[in-house]
């Protein structure tokens, strides 16, 4: 009997192509992207940390920067690109302060007082400094005020001093970024109006913080 002939092997079906992507979207320009990130930004963002987010060479991003904040200042918008604090982030313009304030009133309570004001001065020009010697320069105790400043994250500890075992305190980086400033050394000239703490009679100066 003789064997039936094998059965020919079924054709292998077609390689079906995978199924082709969807195109990527398109992308945005640098600049359109540091925009979008900067608004929802609260803080000042670092340029190094831009050109990470983005992938892109830090020359680049500080490039575009400036020419955003060039832009916005030809074309007179209402707001600016600032470096501030050792980052980037948009501020109102200060000729748009008026109608700007009139919109925020209703936060008008949240202001610092004038006593906070004037103790904040104090520790900018004289940093770091103690609570006590920030008292002797006002002439009033300070003490209630230096914990607001310290609770806005206005103030910081800096050590202790050698001499008295007090604690020091400076300002900080989000005191920079409410005033606009890049560092200190951008403070007015005004460190000539106050006096030399030296020269105050500080006795009963604080011990400790």
């Amino acid at each position: 009997m003789t064997a039936a002939p094998d059965e020919p092997e079924a054709p292998e079906a077609p390689h079906q192509p995978d199924e082709p992507e969807d195109p990527d979207e398109p992308q945005p320009s640098l600049g359109a992207a540091l925009e979008a990130i900067l608004l929802v930004a609260d803080e000042p963002i670092a340029e190094v940390n831009l050109a990470q987010v983005l992938e892109r060479p830090r020359s680049e991003v500080v490039a575009t920067l400036r020419a955003l904040a060039g832009e916005y200042t030809e074309q007179g918008r209402g707001f600016d690109l600032r470096e501030v604090a050792g980052g980037w982030r948009f501020y109102t313009r200060p000729d748009c302060a008026p109608v700007v304030e009139r919109f925020v009133l209703e936060g008008q309570h949240a202001r610092l007082t004038q006593a906070a004001l004037e103790t904040l001065a104090v520790v900018a020009y004289r940093q770091p400094v103690s609570r006590g010697r920030v008292s002797a320069v006002r002439g009033v105790n300070v003490d209630g005020v230096m914990r607001t400043l310290l609770a806005r994250g206005l103030v910081e500890e800096a050590g202790m001093d050698p001499e008295t075992g007090a604690h020091l305190y400076r300002t900080t980086s989000y005191f920079l970024e409410r005033l606009g400033l890049r560092s200190l050394d951008e403070l007015p000239e005004l460190a000539p109006f106050l006096p030399e703490i030296e020269a105050l009679d500080v006795d009963g100066e604080e011990t400790s913080g």
